[in-house]
């Protein structure tokens, strides 16, 4: 298996490593080690059963290109993604006031306290129809799931719980997705 940027944390390579999976951790700022590469996936080649991406192919350019390599490297192709355009701002307003109160309470959020100061340090964000529609390119899709997403950079005791309340009553569209395909042809 080969996890597309893992980050300078290792992503999922232990955990699934643990877990008896042989598993190759790919990103320029990826650890040291024998289960890691220390370069951008496009530079890689091989052949792997299935690869795994957390919350970067967001960023990958030229995209349509990066898919395409993606899908010579693995056949199964499996996604956790968001959406930042789909942040509106019944989303966008609960957060930040989740952020502040978590704030007061002594917590340090992971995530940024200001969306809109976000949105300025991360301009050409692929937005999720452009993402998809690269995906369904090279894989045929098995699985779209839209799932709640701000809860992870808020990291409170009830975030998850709560945003997926408030999804569920149709107060904010989920920011999150999953994703599953497997390559054609």
């Amino acid at each position: 298996m080969l996890e597309i940027g893992c980050g300078p944390e290792g992503g999922l390579v232990e955990l699934l490593a643990v877990r008896g999976y042989d598993i190759l951790g790919v990103d320029p700022r990826a650890p040291r080690g024998d289960r890691y590469l220390q370069r951008p996936f496009q530079d890689v080649e091989g052949q792997w059963d299935a690869a795994v991406a957390g919350r970067v192919l967001h960023h990958v350019k030229p995209l349509d290109q990066g898919i395409a390599h993606l899908a010579s490297l693995a056949p199964l192709l499996v996604v956790d993604e968001f959406a930042a355009n789909r942040i509106d701002a019944a989303a966008q307003d609960w957060y930040e006031l989740q952020h502040r109160m978590l704030r007061a309470t002594g917590s340090d959020p992971y995530g940024p306290p200001s969306l809109d100061e976000w949105r300025e340090r991360h301009p050409g964000l692929h937005s999720d129809e452009v993402l998809l529609a690269a995906l369904r390119a090279r894989y045929e899709e098995l699985v779209l799931e839209r799932v709640p997403y701000l809860y992870r950079w808020l990291e409170g005791p009830a975030s998850e719980t709560l945003e997926q309340s408030l999804v569920d009553a149709g107060a904010f569209a989920p920011v999150g997705y999953l994703w599953v395909g497997r390559r054609r042809g």
